[in-house]
Order: structure tokens, then sequence, then C-alpha cells
């Protein structure tokens, strides 16, 4: 129901920009352009469609990338913003809201294979509101060793159920694992481990959303506090490095040391 609410917001967007009562822009000079609909190609040969204010992308528009990909819908201050579509070259498509640019809001990941994620997004991240749905089969049987290239639900001893993707008898692909205690990763997956991009969160509300690694946050991450409080900036081996940056309010000795500290709950798991 949403991405259809969401289709047919984009659809009576698309239409309003076909039907724009906005003049025609004058000049060649974009920084004088103003409540007016015009055509401009940058320098790197993409070429923006549609309305413009203050010398900026603002309202309704078609944004073509030189590599083939394509955003049409709105835009603030230049940066994609409200609702719309992105479709890569990859013929991976988003489709939804948008803030400052970033996939922000309710909205829907198509992989070309048909895969895709759906639910809230937040700065261009997935969250734990988001769904997958695999366009793989279904896995047969119940011995999970024995399942490849499919998806399934199989829920351990231990309590914990995981729903997604599996190869060669292990996690692999992207899947949600939901602990007993509450905890919960929406992610990628490969020989069991958390590998690629997810999102963790413990039971007490600590998250980390970002890069992973061998079943450890490694790359470029967030994590974020129960009370909002966050550090942002890139891990090694489970751990944060001195490259990163933490919010004033947060009671640490350093950004690493804090991170540390937020980044316990979640292994606990």
């Amino acid at each position: 129901m949403k991405k259809l609410f969401l289709i047919s917001l984009l659809a009576i967007s698309s239409a309003a920009f076909g039907q724009s009562k906005l003049p025609s822009c004058q000049g060649s000079d974009t920084n004088s352009w103003n409540k007016c609909q015009g055509t401009h190609t940058f320098s790197n040969n993409s070429k923006y469609v549609g309305e413009w204010k203050d010398g900026k992308r603002d309202g309704q528009g078609i944004l073509s990338f030189s590599s083939g990909s394509k955003y049409v819908g709105e835009f603030k201050n230049s940066k994609q913003h409200g609702q719309g579509t992105y479709t890569f070259a990859s013929g991976n498509k988003y489709v939804g809201e948008w803030k400052d640019g970033k996939y922000n809001g309710q909205g829907t990941f198509t992989y070309a294979s048909g895969s895709k994620y759906v639910g809230e997004w937040k700065d261009g991240e997935i969250t734990e509101q988001v769904t997958y749905t695999s366009a793989l089969p279904s896995c047969q049987g119940s011995d999970t060793s024995n399942w490849t290239k499919c998806q399934g639900t199989n829920t351990y001893s231990s309590g914990n159920k995981y729903v997604g993707e599996w190869k060669d008898g292990e996690r692999s692909g992207k899947g949600t694992l939901t602990f007993a205690n509450g905890s919960k990763y929406v992610g990628e997956y490969k020989d069991g481990q958390r590998n690629g991009l997810g999102a963790s969160m413990s039971a007490s509300g600590t998250k980390y959303v970002g890069q992973w690694q061998d079943g450890k946050p490694n790359g470029q991450g967030t994590v974020i506090y129960a009370s909002g409080n966050k550090f942002v900036g890139e891990f090694k081996d489970g751990q944060p490095t001195d490259k990163g940056t933490s919010t004033k309010s947060v009671k640490c000795t350093s950004a690493g040391t804090c991170a540390s500290n937020l980044l316990e709950s979640i292994f606990k798991d």
C-alpha cells in the first residue's frame, strides 16, 4: 500500500512538472534563473531539465547522468528533496522520499534481479523498519545445510530467527536476523556472517548502521545511542578508529572510547 501511495504521488508530481506554468528561463547564466523552467548541461555531461529558483534546481525536474542513471522528481536547493525516483544504469531503482540528496522516509529500493527493500530510510541508510523481499526461489526441505541459492526462514534453538537468502547451507545474500532478546540485524551476509551494508539494533536501543566485514563493523559507519548521541566515522575489525567524531553530549575520554562503549551492547548478542 505504501509503495502504491508513493508511485501515485510521483505520477502526480510528473504530471505537474509536464504542465508547469513557469516561464522559460532567460539567458545562459543559471545563477540568474529564478522561478522559471530551463535546461542546463553541466561540465560532467549530466543534464537537468526542470524548474529553477534563485539559481538552483528547485521544484520538479529530471537529472540525467552521463553514466545512464537518472533522477525524476522534486528538488530543493539543487538537491533531491521530496518525492522522487532514481534509476541506476544497472537497472536498480529507488522510489520514495528524499531529504538533502539522500533517501529519507518511506521508500522502495528494487534490484534489477527483482529483490527489494521496502520501508523507512534515514540519511541514505536502511533502518530496522526496512523489510527485504528476495527474488530467489523458496528453500526446500528442513535441512538448512542443503539450502543454496534460495530464500528461507530458520529458527535456531536459541530462539533467534533468520529470514533471508542462503547459499551452500549458510546465510548469504540479504536477510534479517532477529534475536530472542529483541535485537535485530537487517542487511547483507556472506558465508554466514554479516558482510556488506547492514544495520544492527540492540534491545537497549543502540544502533550501528554501516559497512561490515566478517561479522564486525568495518569501514564507514554510524553508532547511535538510544538518547540520540552518536559516533560517525571509520571502523576496523569491529573497533572505531580515530577517523571519526562524536556528539559533544556523549561523556567519554575520546571518540574511539565513546564508540566502543556504545557498540558493546550490540556485540553482547
